[in-house]
């Protein structure tokens, strides 16, 4: 398949981005901690000090987007016992594993809060408008069809005021380490996803999908224009993975 162009083309990156989820769902979880050497578990717990640190309420409506297993939306319903935390997702099959991690995940709840999973588009979210006080997303901008797109669908429902807390890879902007970087994501991938799925593409598109996104500084300029204010941008690996966090203006 041409993979370039099925990831500029919205219409062609969506049919090719959620069956290959569906494929990797089962192994998607082992595949984040092995493939970042464990520091997945730590950049998600970036992500949610930050979304705490900047006065998320106790009883605050959070939407999780391309929820995947559900790791954020966890982290977030044990963080804040009295939250609404909503995880969604394209994939049926990432959805069912959330589902079924809920059902057995040992959180304490305290009456009032609820972590339930559906699945969703989050280009086309079903919440109201201003309906949601924080939305999270882990490795889903870079997936979206149009992240800019997705981006003016978050801020439709977050309310004035609103968090937005995103996890992702970039694209860095040093041509020397952008170069070693997705390098080895393009050789690692490809061979982790012939060993796993016998697909190289399983986990070798990650490396393309970077080179089509963006940086941590135009992702910034894209909340801008999407109506946020960033808040704080915690950046690792030289660039080529960082926390946003932005305000809906």
């Amino acid at each position: 398949m041409d993979l370039a162009r099925h990831l500029a083309d919205p219409a062609l990156k969506q049919a090719f981005v959620t069956p290959m989820f569906e494929l990797v769902a089962p192994r998607y979880d082992q595949f984040t901690r092995v493939f970042s050497y464990g520091m997945d578990r730590r950049w998600k717990r970036v992500l949610v000090a930050e979304v705490l640190g900047w006065g998320t309420g106790a009883t605050a409506r959070v939407l999780d987007v391309a929820c995947g297993t559900g790791d954020l939306a966890f982290a977030l319903a044990a963080a804040l016992p009295r939250a609404q935390v909503t995880g969604i997702d394209a994939s049926p099959r990432m959805v069912a594993i959330a589902a079924r991690r809920a059902r057995t995940h040992a959180v304490q709840r305290r009456p009032g809060g609820a972590v339930s999973f559906a699945r969703g588009d989050l280009s086309a979210l079903a919440a109201p408008d201003r309906a949601v006080d924080v939305v999270t997303a882990g490795y889903a901008f870079r997936n979206a069809p149009d992240h800019r797109a997705a981006l003016a669908e978050a801020a439709r429902v977050l309310r004035p005021g609103g968090l937005l807390a995103a996890l992702d890879f970039y694209r860095p902007e040093s041509a020397t380490w952008r170069g070693l970087f997705l390098g080895y994501l393009a050789v690692a991938g490809r061979v982790v996803g012939w060993w796993w799925h016998a697909e190289p593409l399983a986990y070798g598109y990650i490396a393309p999908s970077i080179e089509a996104f963006t940086s941590v500084r135009g992702f910034s300029r894209d909340l801008d224009s999407a109506g946020f204010r960033v808040l704080c941008v915690r950046e690792f690996l030289r660039g080529g993975i960082a926390v946003h966090v932005a305000q809906r203006r």
